[in-house]
């Protein structure tokens, strides 16, 4: 396994689910991550939801993303690591180029209303059927 595959197929699965803690409770929800590459998975958000808040409170989060097709019972990514904040006034450019319906949200980032995060740092592997009963045994990459 290698890091150009965790990146392939993350930006393959956009679609991820991503958990953050508040206090003891974990929490989840469905995520469309803007992109991945060799410096980190990125997403964006608004910093009145609580999970901005959550990511500030705590920042190690995991993500899941799953291709459903993939045999037997489908392909799972799972990376693990700590997010971090990144205020690019570039970055917050590109992501309103790329993505048309952030506009009115990013035209009231001078207010602090958008954030955009990244993993940079952390652990991925693949998770698959035929390695259900073997987890521990199974390659991950430290990036």
């Amino acid at each position: 396994m290698s890091m150009k595959e965790v990146i392939e197929f993350a930006n393959s699965h956009k679609t991820s689910y991503l958990t953050t803690t508040e206090g003891s409770q974990p929490r989840v929800r469905g995520m469309w991550m803007w992109y991945a590459d060799e410096t980190g998975f990125y997403f964006h958000t608004g910093t009145m939801k609580r999970l901005f808040k959550q990511m500030v409170e705590n920042p190690n989060v995991e993500i899941c993303f799953f291709d459903p097709q993939a045999a037997p019972a489908g392909k799972m990514l799972r990376v693990a690591g700590k997010v971090e904040f990144v205020k690019d006034a570039a970055l917050e450019k590109k992501l309103v180029e790329e993505r048309k319906f952030l506009e009115g949200v990013v035209s009231a980032s001078a207010a602090n209303m958008l954030a955009i995060f990244r993993i940079p740092h952390g652990e991925a592997y693949f998770w698959t059927m035929e390695v259900n009963t073997r987890e521990s045994e199974v390659e991950s990459i430290k990036f």
